[in-house]
């Protein structure tokens, strides 16, 4: 094995440690933060915050891709160590990003006459207050701008641990001041202020963290990025634009129709049910976002057989974390939004399925996507974003009219079924020199798996909480943790890429009971 392979691999699961030793901090102090929000100042404020993230996020299509192209150019320089072309890459970066907070802010201030059109039925809230609200948002997002920047080059290098370790700290701090303001204050703008401030903190120190550990970062003799750099650059940008404004026109206007054509109090609702969704995505994107930095390397210096070999292995678990994820939603959601928060919060379970198979839908593509992007392959499939987009928009805003909550959610769900389907036609033979009927085949298979066991775990346990309480609850964790994954096993465990994954945790099970000599004898 190559030192370049163990390197790759060494730092993947160190960041992914790392990674999610961090989240399971934050996870407990995010769903405690989350009981208290209900119980101090009430659902209605839930659903400003989540109109108000929603909106900063469009907002933040300014960015308009170069942050991808911006990390798919630094793994090269990176890989060789060129330290001029990484200083010269990375001040393209920080000018751009400066450009960015201004634009962000020019719009915001735009928008703020016309916040109450997004806002129905948000009782005991008045708008100076909203406007209030929202300006303390929109200072949050632009702040964030002018260190972000930095974390590309962290990521390039595989050591995005340093940058989250800080991020966990201060989200500790700032969650556990945030419960205190709550139950002393019941204020949202003391909740927001001690937000906006430990961020803050936060960045500076992240700022100088980084400085010291790349202090060319702070050279002033930088030289201009040459020609066909530029040239490479700005066409990645220009495909990533597209498909910027078509992933945030999908993925962040959900609860913004919801507030325009629903209620503001329906986004607290779905989002008692998104936060735990989301949580478990930030598990899983600790593996497949630490990936992705490696996965970039990989494409600089392998051939397609290997990417590809690669690929499949990366597909596989993704399939089995998100399918595993899928059956555990449709069994153990609703129980437990009635348990933690009351059965006053709970939704339609034809709703809580749309939510779990747009979940399972988004989360299969992710492989694809980040090979596509570790590859630099942004050109051919530009436009699908735009239709998927128009298809969400147009189809949410019309269901949403017509049969309410559960339209919003067709209409994502129909629209995501363009890039899904389609993606694979654009961009399987150039990223794999490979036909794309093997993708169809095996998402259809996978989808199959899924709906099927979660169909036998749901009845299961179903019965065993049919009389709900936290002890029945547990027990059908337990056994949501146990059925599917015995099926799953049953049916890969002869497949090449379930042997491969059960070689790699071996190895990794028996390194971890080496001394640190021996390891690095090994390595």
């Amino acid at each position: 094995m190559s030192s370049n392979n163990i390197s790759r691999k060494s730092m993947v699961f160190k960041n992914i440690i790392w990674g999610y030793g961090n989240t399971i901090f934050i996870t407990i102090l995010k769903f405690a933060s989350r009981w208290a929000f209900i119980h101090t100042i009430g659902v209605t404020y839930l659903g400003i915050n989540g109109l108000y993230t929603n909106i900063l996020s469009v907002l933040s299509l300014t960015e308009l891709g170069i942050s991808s192209a911006m990390n798919y150019s630094l793994y090269e320089p990176v890989a060789e160590n060129d330290i001029e072309k990484i200083k010269s890459i990375m001040k393209v970066y920080k000018n751009a990003y400066r450009i960015i907070a201004l634009v962000v802010s020019v719009i915001g201030i735009i928008l703020i006459p016309f916040l109450h059109y997004f806002i129905k039925d948000a009782k005991g809230l008045n708008n100076s207050e909203l406007i209030f609200y929202y300006v303390l948002f929109l200072f949050n997002t632009v702040s964030s701008y002018f260190v972000s920047y930095k974390y590309s080059l962290n990521n390039a290098e595989q050591k995005g641990y340093i940058t989250n370790n800080i991020h966990t700290i201060t989200t500790i701090i700032a969650t556990a001041l945030q419960m205190v303001v709550l139950f002393v204050f019941k204020s949202f703008t003391a909740y927001l202020i001690v937000q906006i401030v430990i961020q803050l903190i936060g960045q500076i120190v992240a700022s100088n963290y980084l400085n010291k550990l790349y202090p060319y970062l702070k050279d002033k003799n930088v030289e201009k990025l040459d020609k066909e750099t530029i040239k490479r650059l700005f066409v990645n940008i220009k495909s990533l634009m597209v498909h910027k404004l078509g992933q945030v026109a999908v993925n962040q206007t959900d609860n913004i129709i919801i507030s325009t054509f629903i209620s503001v109090k329906s986004v607290g609702m779905i989002s008692n049910y998104t936060i735990v969704t989301s949580t478990v995505d930030t598990f899983l994107s600790i593996v497949f976002n630490n990936i992705v930095g490696s996965l970039g390397n990989l494409c600089a210096t392998t051939d397609k057989e290997y990417q590809y070999k690669i690929y499949k292995i990366y597909d596989f678990v993704d399939f089995w974390m998100y399918g595993f994820c899928a059956i555990a939603y449709a069994s153990l959601i609703q129980p437990f939004t009635a348990l933690m928060w009351g059965k006053e919060f709970l939704v339609d379970f034809k709703v809580v399925i749309l939510i779990i198979l747009n979940t399972y839908i988004v989360g299969q593509r992710i492989p694809l996507n980040n090979m596509k992007a570790a590859g630099g392959f942004f050109k051919q499939d530009r436009y699908l974003p735009m239709i998927q987009a128009v298809l969400n928009l147009g189809l949410s805003i019309l269901l949403a009219k017509q049969v309410g909550l559960i339209g919003v959610y067709i209409g994502t769900i129909v629209s995501g079924i363009v890039p899904t389907f389609i993606r694979p036609l654009l961009v399987y033979k150039p990223l794999f020199d490979r036909n794309s009927g093997e993708f169809y085949l095996t998402f259809i298979k996978h989808l199959f798996v899924v709906v099927t066991i979660g169909a036998i775990n749901y009845y299961i346990t179903n019965l065993v909480m049919s009389k709900l309480n936290w002890l029945t609850f547990l027990l059908s964790v337990i056994i949501t943790i146990i059925i599917p994954n015995i099926f799953i096993f049953l049916l890969y465990f002869k497949t090449d890429e379930f042997k491969y994954v059960q070689n790699m945790m071996m190895k990794i099970f028996k390194n971890s009971l080496m001394s640190k000599s021996e390891r690095e004898i090994i390595e």
